[in-house]
C-alpha cells in the first residue's frame, strides 16, 4: 500500500480530472509498465482501478490518472470529482499490468474512446520511445470532449494520432469497418473505452485472430453474467488439499471467505485482474475481460467466475 499525495488536478473536458500523484516525500515510486493501473482508495471507503495515462519514462516521478464522472456513479468517481482536492493524502496499490504491449508485434493499432484513452496514450508514448510502429486512435464526441490534448499534440506523437470527432467533418470520421476489415501478420489491436465503443470495435475486427486483440473495459458490457448466476460447485484447492463448496447465489471469492481464505478484490467485475490466480483454466467458465484467450488457459478471475462443470481447481 502506497500513500501519496495529490500534487495537481487538472481539468481535461466536462466531465473527466486528471490527477497527478507524487510520493509525499518526494521519493520515487515503484516502477510499472504502459498499461498498468493502481487501484485507488477514495474518501467514503470506496475502492477503483484507474490507468496511469503517461509512459514510464515520461512519468517525472509521478503517477498520472484521469477520472471520468459517470452519470450513473456508483461513488468511486463522484468521490474523486467532489471531495479529492490538491494537497490531500490518498491510498494506492502498487502498479499493477493486465493490459501490456504485445512482444514482437511489427504494428500496434490503438483505438482509445472516450476516457479509455488513459492507458492507451502511455502505451503510444512508450512505443515512441521504443522507436516501434504504431497508430493511436482516439475518438471523441467534438475537440471540448478531448482528454489529454495536449500530449496528443506534441511534436512526436502527433504523427501518429488520428482523430475521430463525432460532430466533425467527414475527414474528421474514421471507418471502423474499412480500419478493421482485414488483419495483417504482425499486427496487433488494442481497445479501450465505454461498452458501445468496444463492440462495435470487435464486430469491426471479426476477422483479426482472438490473441492479436487486447482490450481494457472501465466497467462490465451490458448483459454480462452476474458472478453469482449459475449452479453450485466446488473449489478444489490443490496446494491446501481442500475441496470448498460455492453456492449457486455465491461467488468463488465469497465462499473462500467463509472459510477463512481471503482474496484481495477491487472491481468485483472480472475488470481488473486483482483476484485473478492460477487454476486449471479449461475447467472454468470465464466470465471475466481482463485474461487473454492463452491466460485463460492457466488461470482464472474468481471474483465472477465458475466452473464449467461440478468442480474447479485453483492452485490454492
Amino acid at each position: 500500500m502506497l500513500t501519496l499525495r495529490v500534487e495537481r488536478i487538472t481539468r481535461q473536458t466536462p466531465d473527466i480530472l486528471a490527477f497527478e500523484l507524487v510520493h509525499p516525500w518526494g521519493r520515487a515510486l515503484p516502477g510499472y509498465e504502459a498499461g498498468a493501473h493502481v487501484e485507488v482508495w477514495m474518501p467514503g471507503g470506496f475502492a477503483r482501478p484507474y490507468s496511469l495515462a503517461a509512459a514510464p519514462d515520461r512519468s517525472r516521478g509521478r503517477y498520472l490518472i484521469g477520472v471520468k464522472r459517470e452519470a450513473a456513479s456508483r461513488g468511486g468517481s463522484a468521490a474523486m470529482h467532489e471531495r479529492v482536492k490538491e494537497g490531500d493524502l490518498i491510498c494506492a496499490s502498487s502498479p499493477r499490468n493486465t493490459f501490456p504491449i504485445a512482444n514482437g508485434a511489427r504494428h500496434h493499432l490503438l483505438l482509445a474512446g472516450g476516457i479509455g484513452l488513459t492507458p492507451l496514450l502511455a502505451m503510444a508514448e512508450a512505443l515512441l520511445e521504443a522507436g516501434e510502429a504504431f497508430t493511436l486512435c482516439v475518438f471523441a464526441r467534438s475537440t471540448g470532449h478531448l482528454a489529454f490534448a495536449g500530449a496528443l499534440n506534441e511534436p512526436g506523437l502527433a504523427p501518429h494520432v488520428r482523430l475521430h470527432l463525432d460532430d466533425g467533418t467527414p475527414e474528421q470520421k474514421i471507418d471502423l469497418v474499412r480500419l478493421l476489415a482485414e488483419h495483417e501478420p504482425g499486427r496487433h489491436l488494442y481497445l479501450c473505452g465505454p461498452g458501445g465503443f468496444m463492440a462495435a470495435v470487435r464486430r469491426a475486427a471479426s476477422a483479426w485472430p482472438e490473441d492479436s486483440i487486447h482490450a481494457e473495459f472501465f466497467a462490465a458490457p451490458e448483459g454480462g453474467d452476474a458472478a453469482s448466476a449459475g449452479k453450485a460447485f466446488s473449489l478444489e484447492l490443490t496446494r491446501s488439499n481442500i475441496r470448498v463448496p460455492v453456492a449457486s447465489g455465491q461467488s468463488a471469492v465469497e465462499a473462500l471467505h467463509e472459510v477463512g481464505i481471503v482474496i484481495p478484490v477491487s472491481c468485483e467485475q472480472g475488470l481488473c485482474g486483482t483476484c485473478v490466480v492460477d487454476a486449471e483454466g479449461e475447467q472454468a467458465e470465464h466470465r471475466d475481460h481482463c485474461l487473454t484467450t492463452s491466460e485463460r488457459h492457466r488461470r482464472v478471475a474468481l471474483c465472477c467466475s465458475r466452473a464449467r462443470g461440478d468442480s474447479l481447481a485453483v492452485h490454492l
